[in-house]
């Protein structure tokens, strides 16, 4: 219907005026509750073609398309906006339309059609010497949920990681438990392998800083003394002999990293994320290191006096970047660059490298696609950095170094069982099993913490506040979630009727409300909102859709009368509005990595 609304403007145009306009370059917007119509267009740009006021231009478009079209049965120029009525039999066959009987998850209302283009999406990317925390929780569910959107839209996707298996950091764990962990493991101190490991990288922390204490207490300048740490030099040993795989180093290194894959995978179970391959830094940095040997042969790069090896950048408006250390060893760049060779080689015709990464590595962005380009790789172009802002708390910004990070693990725990309290706090488990009642708690606690890190705009730094999180009133998870339970009691009650919503005849449903017109415009609206999603890797727009929704239902639900309507097929309509609601709300959440319960 939409569609047809643009065509018939484009018509009125060039009969109007004598200009050419595609109707795929006309944009149309739902009309403001306040004013009567429910799609509005903007004739403010059109002034100089019609060589009248906005207004005017605005009546005789509106005049034209009652006229020559069937949609649109009326409409009122609001200065420059044009609000168009819609018919109500347009707007019942457009839900006919979008409805496809008993089989609701098959409605046409969702179907995209392929693409053809392959999206890596990268996401998560830990450091394997710390657990999960609460700035990798949006980081994960970014990630997942801008995956999810691009293959609803019709991408084939691929989800990866990489993980930082090695480096000075993985290390400086591996230190500390050797110096201070008598033989600890995850099953002796009955901690996740993860946390275990991140309680070392804490002490070695503590032990780091009281060596810096007592050298500027000895007489020592404190920037020579955080450089000359004895236990930071035995670190830097450590990573030397691990990258010249000495035995001893590297099985201590597979057995802690071993450790932490197995806490990794329990906290990814939980949060429902997945992925498709992993990457490791450990493989991609010698891909990475002979590519920037190459470059330095080719006069890519440079070599200072010390040995350490540059590119620079100062022609680009950047500045100089290392790629390798004076002793040889690698740095990050150096492993993006591997890992990037590596995707490209894994996916031919690879349309897009998307990279979930938070917005203090911008510049290490830039930097990384500059030099990929300098090598002469042209697909360097179908790099994106999808950069978001970081979390906050109330308490204010997490350390790892000091321990002071909200634990991923612990976070999902505590919104669990809040969610417990909440539920029964309201008698909302009546008839639950002990196991129904636990998933439940699951799904909304999940789905709390979920909406509420994907409702905000991914370039924005956010305060995540728990508490507001979990109400089931607001725009929230579990009210979203609660309306999705209303609708879906709404459907056993119809159905313990023996009302059906298959074969329903759509000719014959009466004058409906304008409510139930609202209702099918927030319907319609999910291909475009997906569309939109896709385009700017936001799943804020997503769920500001599906609350949208949910409110409208909500509305619907209080206003109109379901079941004590006398007119039958008016009531199948309305039961069939309630069941493509609940699926467009299922779908939309699902985009979100958000699972929905049939009843609480």
């Amino acid at each position: 219907m939409e569609q047809q609304i643009k065509q018939g403007i484009s018509e009125a145009l060039k009969a109007l005026y004598s200009h050419e306009l595609s109707a795929d370059d006309i944009a149309l917007q739902p009309t403001r509750k306040d004013f009567e119509g429910t799609y509005t267009f903007v004739t403010f740009p059109l002034a100089r073609v019609s060589r009248k006021n906005p207004e005017e231009t605005g009546n005789e478009i509106g005049q034209y398309l009652v006229e020559n079209t069937s949609v649109v049965s009326g409409f009122n120029t609001v200065k420059g906006f044009l609000n168009l009525s819609i018919s109500e039999g347009s707007q019942v066959q457009q839900f006919a339309q979008m409805f496809d009987g008993a089989n609701v998850s098959e409605s046409p209302a969702f179907s995209i059609p392929s693409t053809g283009k392959t999206v890596v999406v990268e996401y998560s990317s830990p450091n394997t010497n710390k657990p999960l925390h609460l700035g990798h929780l949006r980081n994960n569910f970014l990630g997942n949920s801008v995956a999810r959107i691009l293959e609803a839209a019709g991408n084939d996707v691929k989800k990866v990681q990489i993980i930082n298996d090695r480096g000075i950091h993985i290390c400086k764990s591996m230190l500390a438990w050797l110096k201070f962990g008598e033989g600890e493991t995850p099953e002796t101190s009955g901690l996740k392998g993860d946390h275990l490991v991140g309680k070392y990288y804490v002490e070695f922390d503590k032990a780091y800083k009281a060596e810096i204490a007592q050298l500027v207490e000895d007489g020592m300048e404190k920037e020579q003394a955080e450089k000359e740490a004895p236990i930071l030099l035995e670190a830097q040993e450590m990573l030397r002999k691990w990258e010249e795989k000495d035995p001893e180093i590297y099985a201590l290194w597979e057995k802690m990293n071993g450790w932490v894959y197995n806490g990794f995978n329990a906290t990814y179970e939980r949060m429902g994320v997945d992925f498709d391959k992993l990457y490791y830094e450990s493989d991609t940095y010698l891909i990475g290191r002979d590519r920037v040997l190459e470059g330095l042969e080719k006069g890519v790069f440079f070599k200072k006096e010390d040995g350490s090896v540059w590119v620079d950048l100062t022609d680009e408006g950047l500045d100089e970047k290392l790629l390798l250390r004076k002793d040889g060893t690698s740095v990050y760049m150096t492993q993006d660059i591997g890992t990037a060779l590596m995707r490209f080689d894994d996916f031919p015709g690879l349309s897009q490298l998307i990279y979930t990464v938070g917005n203090e590595q911008e510049y290490h962005f830039k930097v990384l696609f500059l030099i990929l380009k300098k090598l002469g790789y042209e697909w360097a172009d179908a790099c994106y950095h999808l950069s978001y802002g970081m979390v906050d708390l109330p308490t204010g910004k997490m350390k790892s170094r000091e321990g002071t990070v909200v634990d991923a693990d612990d976070l999902i725990q505590e919104m669990v069982d809040t969610a417990k309290a909440r539920t029964e706090e309201l008698g909302k488990i009546d008839g639950f099993s002990a196991e129904e009642a636990a998933e439940l708690y699951e799904k909304l606690g999940l789905g709390a913490v979920k909406y509420y890190l994907m409702k905000v705009d991914p370039r924005k730094r956010m305060l995540f506040n728990p508490e507001e999180s979990i109400e089931f009133q607001g725009n929230t998870g579990p009210f979203i979630q609660y309306t999705y339970a209303r609708i879906s009691a709404i459907l056993r009650k119809a159905s313990q009727l023996g009302v059906s919503i298959e074969n329903i005849d759509f000719d014959q449903v009466s004058e409906v409300h304008q409510t139930e017109k609202d209702l099918i415009f927030a319907i319609g609206q999910y291909k475009e909102k997906l569309q939109l999603a896709a385009e700017t890797y936001s799943p804020a727009i997503i769920a500001q859709f599906v609350y949208d929704l949910a409110k409208e239902y909500n509305r619907f639900y209080t206003e109109i009368s379901i079941f004590n309507e006398d007119d039958a097929v008016l009531m199948q309509f309305r039961i069939a509005l309630s069941a493509l609601t609940a699926e467009t709300i299922k779908v939309g959440m699902r985009l979100l990595g958000i699972e929905v319960p049939n009843r609480m």
